[in-house]
């Protein structure tokens, strides 16, 4: 199935995230991401014709992409980055159970809600290791991380709502909320010390940059919006579990990481969801 294969290869690449973002690690979160995502719509200049869309098409995907990058990065700042990760993997359970609210013709099963709940498992047992420490003075933090969740999820399904757009368009959103994200590391940057002053760049962390913006910052998201708008979206919310899983193994095959039996069991309740929540579901027929 089409769909299914472009999801699975987007969740792959989206994998990658946390081992190219390291080589980014001295650099400003909101200039590297702003950075990456402009090459990710550079990527699609090939495809510039597909960007005259309406503006209401325009402000849904820089809705999505960029205000998810705003709001997580805002809740990371005022938040343990550990329960930030988790109430972010909110977002492909938040895919299954939306689906018939956004979506005409589809219903949840419980299937549907049993697959993306054990894939909420793993995915918490992965970015937690077992330990999860909600704070008081964090809830602001929290909170920004479910809406950026609830953004993430909402964009996802609005794709498939919205009239018939080309996911060439992907490039414009990404190359706007490159944009925006440049525009917010700046103002920052001068509101914290008076001037701007733009990162010097080793070849090493502008080769990372490159990579995160054709791969998980800039690609992925083509190739995510053509799997759901071809695709259920209540199995690929039940896939997407899969990306902190794989996530793990790229750290633990790459970056000197071990893996844990917390890692492994959470292997098998993220592999036990992906195998419920995908299984055939009958979709209605639209009214």
């Amino acid at each position: 199935m089409a769909s299914v294969a472009l999801a699975l290869f987007t969740i792959v690449i989206w994998s990658s995230l946390a081992l190219l973002s390291a080589g980014t690690s001295r650099l400003p979160p909101l200039f590297a991401v702003g950075a990456a995502l402009c090459v990710g719509g550079l990527v699609g200049v090939v495809r510039v014709r597909d960007w005259r869309i309406p503006p209401l098409t325009l402000a849904v995907g820089v809705g999505g992409i960029f205000g998810y990058h705003a709001l997580l990065f805002a809740a990371f700042r005022l938040a343990p980055a550990v329960e930030v990760n988790i109430l972010n993997y909110l977002w492909p359970l938040l895919i299954v159970v939306l689906a018939p609210v956004y979506l005409r013709g589809y219903r949840l099963s419980a299937r549907n809600v049993a697959g993306a709940m054990l894939g909420l498992a793993g995915a918490m047992l992965v970015v937690s290791g077992g330990r999860m420490t909600l704070v008081a003075s964090g809830l602001p933090g929290y909170l920004l991380a479910a809406l950026a969740a609830f953004v993430w999820a909402s964009y996802s399904l609005l794709s498939k709502r919205l009239p018939a757009f080309p996911t060439g368009a992907v490039g414009l959103f990404c190359l706007v909320s490159g944009i925006l994200s440049l525009g917010l590391w700046a103002a920052g940057d001068l509101a914290s010390t008076g001037t701007i002053a733009l990162p010097a760049l080793t070849g090493r962390e502008a080769f990372f940059l490159l990579m995160l913006g054709i791969g998980p910052m800039g690609g992925a998201f083509y190739t995510w919006d053509a799997a759901l708008k071809r695709g259920d979206p209540r199995t690929i919310g039940a896939l997407a579990y899969l990306t902190p899983l794989l996530s793990t193994l790229n750290l633990v095959a790459f970056g000197g990481k071990s893996l844990s039996a917390t890692s492994a069991a959470a292997m098998g309740l993220i592999v036990a969801g992906a195998i419920v929540g995908t299984g055939r579901k009958r979709r209605t027929s639209a009214a």
